[in-house]
Order: C-alpha cells, then sequence, then structure tokens
C-alpha cells in the first residue's frame, strides 16, 4: 500500500462524523439585494393591511422577521418619559386661514404659544426604533377619492403603529403573532399560495 491508499483511509473524515450544515434562511430563487427587498415590502404590507397573499416559503420567511419586529415594539413598548415642550402654533381665522399682519411692509404670520405634552424615547426604544427603521419601508397613505393629487396623501408612521397598536395587543402574548392558512396551489408553477395574517 502507497501514501495514496493512507490518504484515503485517515484524510477524509467518515461521513457519519463530519458536520452537516444547513442553510440558515431560504434563498427564494434572488439574489441578495433582490430576496432583501422583497422581504422588506412584504413586512411593511403585512404591519400595514394585517395581512398578505403570498408564497409559502416567501410567508415563512417574512414571519420570522415581522415576529422579531412585534416582539420588540412589545419589549420597549413602556420605555419612555413624557416630557412638556412649548411650541408656535400660527394663528388661523374662521376658515382656517393663517393670520398675518404687516411688519416693515412685509407680511408676517402670527403665532401663539402652546405647550405639548411629548413623548421622549430613551435609550433601548430609540435603538429599537432605528432596527425597526432598517427594516420598514416608508409607507404613503393615498384616499381614493383624491388619487393622484399629492396635497391629500399622508405619511405613515409604521413605527407609532408598532409600540401604540401592536404592543398593547400582543402584551401579554409570548410570541405566536401570525398565522399561515393555505389557500391552493398557484397555476402555472403549482406554488403553494397562502395568506399570511396577524392574530
Amino acid at each position: 500500500m502507497g501514501s495514496a491508499g493512507k490518504s484515503k483511509e485517515y484524510g477524509r473524515i467518515p461521513h457519519k462524523w463530519r458536520k452537516i450544515k444547513m442553510a440558515m434562511y431560504r434563498k427564494l430563487g434572488k439574489k441578495s439585494d433582490q430576496r432583501i427587498a422583497l422581504l422588506r415590502n412584504q413586512v411593511t404590507q403585512l404591519l400595514y393591511h394585517g395581512k398578505i397573499e403570498t408564497t409559502e416559503a416567501r410567508a415563512k420567511e417574512v414571519r420570522k422577521i415581522a415576529e422579531h419586529l412585534i416582539t420588540l415594539a412589545v419589549k420597549e413598548k413602556d420605555n419612555f418619559d413624557e416630557i412638556k415642550v412649548t411650541a408656535k402654533v400660527a394663528k388661523k381665522d374662521k376658515d382656517g386661514k393663517r393670520i398675518k399682519e404687516v411688519v416693515d411692509g412685509k407680511k408676517v404670520t402670527q403665532y401663539d404659544e402652546v405647550e405639548k405634552t411629548v413623548k421622549k424615547d430613551q435609550p433601548s426604544r430609540l435603538h429599537a426604533r432605528r432596527q425597526m427603521l432598517k427594516v420598514l419601508y416608508p409607507v404613503v397613505e393615498v384616499p381614493t377619492d383624491a388619487a393622484g393629487k399629492k396635497a391629500a396623501t399622508k405619511k405613515v408612521d409604521l413605527t407609532a403603529k408598532l409600540f401604540d397598536e401592536y404592543a398593547a395587543k400582543y402584551a401579554s402574548r409570548k410570541g405566536g403573532y401570525t398565522r399561515i392558512v393555505k389557500i391552493g396551489e398557484r397555476r402555472g408553477d403549482g406554488a403553494m399560495k397562502v395568506i399570511l395574517e396577524l392574530v
């Protein structure tokens, strides 16, 4: 027996002692940047609408991320301080238009000083908010009657929705915030379609 026989015998580790490495996540047949964009979009839509229709593999990946964000919100929901601040608010007439007066030949808006109570995040809650913003896309709400008019649009703060609405709703629940319901195979490729919804 030569050196070749030795290397065969001692060089390779037998199969039953070899470490089997499993994938950490599903690739979903996409490159990493496309996959991340897809998952971010679906997580955003799930938290905004409450449910989405997608494939089973995608739903299982989206569920992981969405449940992590809700857990963060539940954990940090009470970590804030309430502080009073004085803010300037423009005076308005009965039609809702700003009241202006002429000062040195220029029209200047008149303001009232109003005291407001504002929630100021503690460091851990601020960090959680930034972790959420890394995942969530900005959402703009467009009313159906004024579609196409930019003035009627409204930005939706999904982090505030997570902290105020979902955290209060799931405070007593330890995980399992979502449900996957199978609705049949998709025509064409036969992929299993599911509805992913918040419980």
